[in-house]
């Protein structure tokens, strides 16, 4: 493959993941992880501040790298904010994990570069949450830059490079705590790696970069690390707590992942997600094709003679990162859909270099063997991308899509229509009186969705909720709504809306006034 034909597919391809992850992103309801997302941003944004929770919430790189975002849409409030403006943070750096691919030159063949570069275009589900706002995708592209940058660093010894990793190593932990199972599975793959290279005597690192890391190479990483975490964490310095508060919620989250609930699935539940998914009647998921490649490239980094043009330490690498990764993730009980990112990239990884193995298989240099091989690896990236399609522009909040977790449904949009018309008929406007009387879990993302009103009160119990009458509109749970209607009686409107699945609101709204008759 030519340098100039390589460039133009690899554009090819980014500007496809572009398209896959910025296109239409007002399409989807907000999911409740989001809408808490984004109204801690809206903090931030309205108050020039944050301060690090070790509860909830996770780190603010998110937060502060959509200021740019919000800035450039001239949204300065909470209540200005968009959909689009939050999640084309993501989107962004969802395709910017496809560039990163440039950067393991020697490590990746082209063709494993242009194959897991298309494959991570498409996929449905990078390109599924790279359309959401939390803060899974943006770890994810820290790790691949960390992953790229050190094995420039492996190959050249440049003290930028080491600045580069360490500056995505302190991101990873300005993101997110799990960041720390990554850091543990690198350097176990590392470790693994080397000493496979000296059972065979193979050469570790690349030639013409031999030795170990300099000591002041070590304590750059280590700078760079630190300045980035220290910065983010202690809002620029503004809350000296952060760090301390970053490593106490390390805590919070391993308690937090051996509990019990409606979180905690089997240790097959990514695998299944991935390899083959159908609910009811619904049409058949799978990202199989990602699967089978991954394994044969799993295989080809194995052998001895594999990647002769270079060395073949990198997807060695990534196929030891990618087994400890995922067998850590499925080992614990509490698991989200997303958290099949980190190890789903390097699987992609992989697949790239299944790829690009077997386009270099002695049968496919005959004309028809390359020829056939090329037309099944076409069909399965069009039915990898139509899928991708499918889950993010048709079934985006389709419960049978098996990237749907809770999503909230189109039905709660119909709610917040008919709240906002009811504002537009109140004398009061956005100042008119809501209360909310539901349990937390059944309250996102409705925070977002009234961030414009006012006066707007939440609780959990009836009795705390005072005189109901007062208000021109009141969202119940469904098992409050009996006593809810009995308090306000015929004054207000009821109707009922889905939440989520198996999720139930009641709106009541008061009735306008009957203007008294005219005389004649």
């Amino acid at each position: 493959m030519t340098g100039k034909l390589f460039r133009g597919l690899f554009l090819g391809a980014v500007l496809g993941a572009l398209l896959f992850r910025v296109a239409g992103l007002d399409l989807r309801p907000m999911h409740h992880d989001e809408a808490n997302q984004a109204l801690k941003f809206g903090e931030l944004l309205e108050r020039g501040h944050y301060r690090y929770d070790p509860r909830d919430h996770h780190g603010p790189s998110l937060y502060y790298l959509t200021l740019p975002a919000a800035g450039v849409a001239g949204e300065r409030s909470l209540a200005e904010l968009r959909e689009t403006t939050l999640r084309l943070v993501p989107a962004l750096f969802g395709a910017g994990i496809v560039a990163l691919l440039l950067l393991f030159a020697g490590g990746l063949s082209r063709q494993a570069a242009l194959s897991a570069a298309a494959l991570i275009a498409v996929s449905p589900a990078m390109t599924y949450y790279s359309r959401f706002y939390i803060q899974e995708t943006l770890l994810v592209f820290f790790l691949a830059g960390l992953v790229a940058a050190g094995w420039r660093y492996a190959r050249t010894r440049s003290a930028f490079w080491a600045l580069a990793a360490g500056f995505c190593a302190g991101m990873m932990m300005a993101t997110k705590e799990t960041c720390l199972i990554l850091f543990g599975a690198m350097a176990a793959a590392l470790g693994i790696s080397r000493l496979l290279a000296s059972f065979e005597r193979s050469v570790w690192p690349a030639a013409g970069a031999p030795g170990r890391p300099p000591l002041l190479h070590a304590l750059l990483f280590l700078a760079a690390a630190a300045a980035a975490a220290v910065a983010l964490l202690t809002s620029f310095f503004s809350h000296p707590a952060g760090p301390a508060d970053a490593v106490r919620a390390v805590g919070t989250y391993l308690g937090r992942a051996g509990e019990s609930g409606i979180h905690v699935h089997p240790w097959s539940y990514y695998l299944g997600m991935l390899a083959y998914s159908r609910f009811g009647q619904g049409p058949v998921w799978s990202e199989g094709l990602v699967l089978v490649l991954a394994v044969v490239g799993g295989l080809a980094a194995l052998r001895r003679d594999q990647n002769r043009d270079g060395p073949p330490q990198f997807p060695r690498f990534v196929l030891f990162f990618t087994l400890i990764c995922a067998a850590v993730y499925s080992a614990i009980p509490y698991k989200t859909p997303w958290n099949v990112l980190p190890f789903y990239w390097g699987l992609l990884l992989l697949a790239g270099h299944g790829a690009g193995f077997l386009l270099g298989l002695k049968f496919s240099r005959f004309r028809l063997g390359r020829s056939g091989l090329a037309v099944l690896l076409a069909a399965g990236f069009l039915h990898l991308a139509w899928q991708g399609y499918r889950a993010n522009f048709v079934g985006h909040s389709d419960p049978s899509n098996p990237y749907v977790y809770a999503q909230t449904s189109p039905d709660l949009l119909k709610l917040v229509e008919q709240v906002e018309e009811a504002a537009a008929g109140s004398p009061e406007g956005a100042a008119m009186l809501i209360k909310i009387v539901a349990p937390p879990d059944e309250t996102w993302p409705l925070p977002w969705y009234l961030r414009r009103f006012t006066r707007v009160g939440y609780w959990t119990d009836v009795e705390e909720a005072g005189e109901l009458g007062e208000a021109d509109a009141v969202i119940a749970s469904a098992a409050f709504a009996d006593t809810v209607g009995e308090r306000l009686g015929n004054g207000f409107r009821l109707s009922y809306f889905g939440l989520r699945p198996e999720v139930v609101l009641a709106l009541f709204v008061k009735r306008p006034l009957t203007a008294p008759a005219v005389p004649f």
